[in-house]
């Protein structure tokens, strides 16, 4: 098992259970998933490899991971024949294992994930008429409590590493099909067009999973700059949004060292329900989060800051909270737009959604205060995939109950 270690970050509750190492494998060898081109070819000379050859074979092994999606070392053609088994016998690309896919009558997609040291988080694809966007998680439960979201009732297990963070966005691609499919000649010219999927292709990314993305800083802006390098993934930091529920002193770290968009999970527009809901806000108040808002790296009217509202029954969706919030955005100058997200209900919730009546009452006072409110249609609640509903599948079924399917499954088919 991966020996953990606790660690106290500025402005966390409690100190966040991390991962100290990638878990062992049996066989020896290393899992290049999630490795910028640098540590690869340190592995590579660690190995035996001069330091040209490495920095060469680095390269090469690099594009083949992030760009091609490639998983076997036999497959990179332009590695000598020769080299191929040496990196096999002595490193690996893996993946993320599936426990459990399922799919929504409305197209999304969830994945239920284990890590090597078995434990379990979740990842959902969600495709539209214009854009596929991966909602990715950052950790293995979570620590903030917030007292509507069925994560938010999971205990915080540890930090996602960097690898297990990029490896979901390689798996979905794989799930899509979407990697290049031109000349596989790393010399020749690559048709970049060339691209197949059996459903949408994947857009954007949301780091709006599992966990707060800022009490895992470093692993998340490692695993985003894996996925914004031009020589890799190569996903525009305008497609990737990062989602906190206001951690303010790491937001301007956010800004700067990773530079994607900031949606922030406001809730509430009152210090007494936001407390309740939201109990960072008793560490981090409102004043103090609009300000870091407001100062955010790169907001701008083209860069919007996203405000995410979740519509609960008699409790934040007065029209004196529209007005509250409309005063507040305003006041604070910020180039704000706000996502109204219907409750999506899950068992023991102490909430109710809002009636579509009161939804649309407090969107058109929001936009008639010059801020755009748009309400976020609930996908995939059928799956237990909609915004807030992450933990579900994973508790749902116990460990033992999905072995006996299995066993049952390979009964049936051995009959």
């Amino acid at each position: 098992m991966t020996e953990t270690t606790l660690m106290s970050i500025p402005g966390q509750i409690d100190p966040v259970p991390v991962a100290r190492e990638i878990t062992p494998r049996e066989d020896g060898r290393v899992d290049l998933m999630g490795l910028p081109r640098k540590d690869i070819a340190a592995l590579f000379e660690g190995a035996g490899l001069d330091k040209r050859q490495a920095k060469l074979r680095a390269k090469q092994v690099y594009h083949w991971l992030y760009h091609r999606g490639v998983t076997d070392f036999e497959a990179m053609t332009d590695i000598a024949k020769t080299m191929r088994p040496w990196l096999a016998e002595r490193f690996v690309i893996g993946r993320p294992d599936v426990v459990e896919a399922q799919h929504s009558t409305d197209g999304t997609r969830k994945w239920l994930l284990k890590t090597p040291d078995g434990h379990e988080f979740e990842m959902v694809f969600i495709p539209d008429a214009d854009r596929g966007t991966l909602c990715v998680s950052s950790q293995v439960g979570c620590t903030l409590n917030c007292t509507f979201c069925h994560t938010g009732t999971m205990r915080l297990v540890r930090n996602l590493t960097v690898g297990e963070i990029v490896g979901q966005v390689m798996l979905a691609r794989d799930a899509l099909g979407e990697w290049p499919k031109g000349k596989m000649d790393f010399a020749e010219v690559e048709d970049e067009a060339e691209y197949t999927a059996d459903g949408r292709l994947l857009t954007n990314i949301v780091m709006m999973g599992m966990g707060e993305p800022l009490y895992n800083f470093d692993n998340v802006r490692d695993a985003l700059q894996l996925v914004m390098d031009g020589d890799g993934l190569a996903l525009s930091k305008r497609r990737i949004t990062l989602s906190t529920s206001g951690v303010v002193p790491a937001m301007a770290r956010c800004g700067e060292e990773i530079g994607v968009n900031l949606a922030v999970s406001l809730h509430a527009v009152t210090k007494n329900i936001r407390d309740e809901i939201v109990p960072i806000n008793r560490k981090y108040g409102l004043e103090e989060l609009l300000q870091a808002c407001a100062d955010y790296p790169g907001a701008s009217n083209a860069r919007r800051i996203t405000f995410e509202y979740v519509m609960l029954k008699d409790k934040n969706d007065s029209d004196e909270h529209a007005r509250e919030l409309v005063r507040l955005l305003k006041h604070y100058k910020l180039p704000a737009k706000v996502n109204l997200i219907p409750f999506n209900p899950w068992p023991g919730a102490n909430y109710e959604c809002s009636t579509p009546e009161r939804i649309r009452a407090f969107s058109n006072i929001v936009f008639e205060g010059g801020i755009s409110a748009p309400v976020r249609t609930p996908r995939g609640r059928d799956i237990d995939a909609a915004c807030g509903q992450l933990k579900t599948a994973a508790e749902k079924k116990s460990r033992a109950q999905r072995d006996r399917e299995e066993a049952e499954a390979a009964s049936a088919a051995d009959a």
